[in-house]
C-alpha cells in the first residue's frame, strides 16, 4: 500500500522547498513542491531530510560493534536507527587475527539481514605513534594475507579498511583491498606528505577522522591533512561532536574540501544513549566523564557518544552550514562512499524511502526505514 507525505520542507541536494512526496514498495516514487493532489500523513511544515549514513560507527546503547556479539550489535544499531541513521557501517577495532575474523562473520550475518551495511576494519594496520584508544599490543605491519581472510569470513560485507601508509607494505594491502572492493582509508597514521600522497596513488580514497590521530597542519610539513584535503579523490570524515574537532576546523575542511568530499560520522562507542560511566572499547578500558569517552590509561579520546541527528544538528548550528549542505554530508557523501548513492542518500525518486522528520530546531521527531515508520511522526 502506498503512502503520500504532505505539507513538509523538503531538504534536497541543493534547495529547501515546501512539497510532499509518494511511497511505494518502499521507495519513493513522485516527489512534488507545493500542495499535495491528495490527502497523506501531514508534517506540518516540519522539515524532511533524507536518512542519516554513518559509515564509522563502533557502537551504543550499549552494544558493542568490535565485541561481535549479534545482540549487542542488533542493539546499538536500533539505537542509532532512532536517532536517523537508517544506513550503518559496523565499525571493528585493533585486535587479535582470531578475534577480528569471529567479529567480523558474526557482523556479517547482520549484513545478511540487512541490519548493517558493512563492516569497517579500524586496524590492525596502524601506526604506534597514533594509535589511539586501540591496543598497542596488537598493532601489526599491513598483512595482504591477513587481509584476505578477514574479508573471506565477512563474505564481501568488509567494505572499509583504515590503515597508516607509511607502515612497511601498506601500498600493496591498499591495492589488495581495492581488488577485494574494499575501500581503503587513511588513518590513525604519522605519515608525512610525501608517504600520504603515495597512500593515495595506491588507492586509497577515504580519510578516516580527519585531524584526529594525525599530525597537524604545518606551514613547512604540511602532512596528511593537507594532502587528503587537496585530493579530490579522497572523501574525509568529521566528527562533529564538539570535543574531536573545533568548529573552525570544521569550516576550514568544508572550504578546502568541498561539500561533496565531507561526510559526517559519529565514531560512537557503546555509550552512545548512556550516562558518564565505565565502558570498554575492544580490549581497552574507557570513562565516559560529561559525555566525553577517553581510554582510562593515557587519556586518549575513546570514540564518542555521539549520533547523526546531532552532529547534522551542530553543522548547521555551530558550523554555519545550510541544510542541503548538511545533508550532504550526513547521507549522500558517505552513501557515495559505500557505492549505495543510486539507492539512498537524497529525496529522489527511485530511491529508498530512508527518511528523518526534523523540528524547527532539527530534533528527530519520526524515523522510516524503506517506506516503514520506525519512529512515527506525532
Amino acid at each position: 500500500m502506498g503512502m503520500t507525505l504532505v505539507n513538509a520542507r523538503l531538504v534536497r541536494t541543493d534547495e529547501v522547498r515546501e512539497g510532499w512526496l509518494t511511497i511505494e514498495d518502499g521507495r519513493i516514487t513522485h516527489v512534488g513542491y507545493g500542495a499535495a493532489p491528495r490527502d497523506g500523513v501531514d508534517l506540518a511544515g516540519r522539515y524532511l531530510v533524507p536518512g542519516f549514513v554513518d559509515i564509522h560507527n563502533h557502537g551504543g546503547a550499549g552494544g558493542s560493534f568490535p565485541a561481535g556479539d549479534a545482540e549487542q550489535a542488533a542493539r546499538a544499531a536500533e539505537f542509532h536507527l532512532r536517532h536517523g541513521t537508517t544506513t550503518a557501517v559496523a565499525s571493528l577495532v585493533t585486535g587479535a587475527p582470531g578475534d577480528l575474523a569471529r567479529a567480523v562473520a558474526v557482523l556479517a550475518e547482520l549484513c545478511d539481514d540487512g541490519i548493517l551495511a558493512g563492516v569497517h576494519l579500524e586496524g590492525p594496520y596502524i601506526s604506534p605513534a597514533k594509535c589511539g584508544a586501540h591496543d598497542p599490543a596488537q598493532l601489526r605491519d599491513p598483512d595482504a594475507a591477513e587481509l584476505a581472510s578477514l574479508v573471506a569470513a565477512g563474505r564481501g560485507h568488509v567494505r572499509m579498511l583504515t590503515i597508516a601508509p607509511e607502515l612497511p607494505g601498506a601500498a600493496e594491502v591498499i591495492r589488495r583491498a581495492a581488488d577485494c572492493g574494499v575501500i581503503a582509508a587513511l588513518g590513525h597514521s604519522d605519515a608525512d606528505y610525501a608517504q600520504t600522497i603515495a597512500g593515495i596513488g595506491a588507492g586509497a580514497t577515504v580519510a578516516t577522522h580527519l585531524f584526529n590521530a594525525l599530525p597537524p597542519l604545518h606551514h613547512r610539513e604540511p602532512g596528511p591533512v593537507a594532502a587528503l584535503l587537496e585530493d579530490e579523490r579522497v572523501t574525509v570524515e568529521l566528527i562533529n561532536d564538539g570535543v574531536h574537532v573545533h568548529p573552525a576546523m570544521l569550516r576550514l575542511a568544508w572550504a578546502a574540501a568541498g561539500p561533496d568530499r565531507v561526510a559526517l560520522v559519529t565514531d560512537a562507542m557503546a555509550a552512545a544513549g548512556l550516562g558518564d560511566g565505565e565502558y570498554t572499547l575492544g580490549s581497552m578500558a574507557v570513562r565516559v566523564t560529561d559525555g566525553v569517552a577517553r581510554i582510562v590509561e593515557g587519556g586518549a579520546i575513546a570514540g564518542s557518544t555521539l549520533t547523526m541527528d546531532t552532529a547534522f544538528r551542530r553543522t548547521v548550528q555551530k558550523v554555519g552550514l545550510g541544510l542541503p549542505e548538511a545533508a550532504r554530508a550526513a547521507s549522500l557523501t558517505p552513501a557515495r562512499v559505500l557505492g549505495l548513492d543510486d539507492r539512498i542518500g537524497s529525496i529522489d525518486v527511485g530511491k529508498d524511502a530512508d527518511l528523518v522528520v526534523l523540528s524547527a530546531d532539527l530534533a528527530v521527531e519520526g524515523v522510516m526505514r524503506r517506506g516503514a515508520w520506525v519512529v512515527p511522526p506525532a
